[in-house]
């Protein structure tokens, strides 16, 4: 290889940085794994951190040979909001989207957000997902990305999940997890539509979640304090303002989980 291409390679900078925390996971690790090497768009790195995983989550992780995913154990188990901050800590890509150790993506996913977030000049950017059971059988029908998102509108129901949202770190920065919140995936994302006007939708199912029976996410009822802390303590609202909207994303989560197939 020439002098000027080996210094290119060493130079040459992932345009997306995939952001994944892992913790005992080694049950549903392989399809995901599978799932972004399945990918058509190729110009990614991949930063893995086990959050102190008891299976055999990081050997699974360690038998891949492709030199764009990056495997970090942490110190200590910190949850997932703290392992995905290690990750973003390396993170060099200008697009940062994120895949939990259980999700699947479908192969045209990145390809399709990268081309949408350039076409449209995006700064974030989200997509239709299906929702599942844990064989990845659709169990509810699927999350729309219908809307345009912004900060008013987010405050009231969290419309962009991790595993179908992109954002352009060049231009709004890198955006880092509050920790010791159940919810600091919606803090994180109010406090990118802080900066921007609008987030855009891009109507294609490309991402499948799996709906666990003891998911956090669908334990609306346990949550609510955590929720209100969102807005009382890290949108910094008063309290009347803090339950108005507590309620509505309690409704609007509600609604967003009703229609279950049969």
């Amino acid at each position: 290889m020439p002098i000027q291409s080996l210094i290119f390679a060493k130079k040459h900078m992932a345009e997306v940085s995939i952001i994944t925390p892992c913790y005992n996971s080694s049950r549903f690790l392989e399809e995901t794994i599978e799932s972004v090497l399945n990918q058509t768009f190729t110009d990614w790195e991949w930063i893995i951190t086990d959050d102190q995983s008891t299976d055999d989550s990081v050997e699974i992780i360690q038998k891949i040979s492709d030199p764009r995913i990056q495997l970090i154990i942490a110190e200590k188990n910190g949850g997932a909001g703290h392992a995905r901050n290690i990750s973003l800590k390396k993170a060099k890509g200008r697009f940062i989207t994120f895949l939990d150790a259980d999700d699947f993506w479908e192969e045209n996913f990145l390809e399709e957000m990268v081309a949408f977030m350039k076409k449209h000049n995006a700064e974030i950017a989200y997509s239709n997902y299906a929702r599942c059971d844990e064989n990845l059988i659709p169990k509810i029908e699927d999350f729309k990305a219908d809307k345009e998102v912004t900060f008013n509108n987010l405050l009231k129901t969290c419309r962009l999940s991790l595993l179908s949202s992109m954002y352009d770190s060049q231009r709004v920065g890198k955006e880092f997890f509050p920790e010791g919140s159940k919810r600091e995936d919606h803090v994180m994302w109010l406090n990118l539509l802080k900066k921007i006007p609008v987030g855009k939708p891009l109507p294609k199912t490309m991402a499948k979640y799996r709906m666990h029976p003891t998911s956090i996410s669908r334990r609306k009822q346990n949550i609510v304090k955590d929720q209100y802390l969102v807005y009382k303590d890290f949108m910094k609202f008063s309290t009347l303002k803090s339950l108005y909207y507590t309620v509505n994303w309690a409704l609007n989560g509600f609604m967003k989980y009703s229609k279950i197939f049969n």
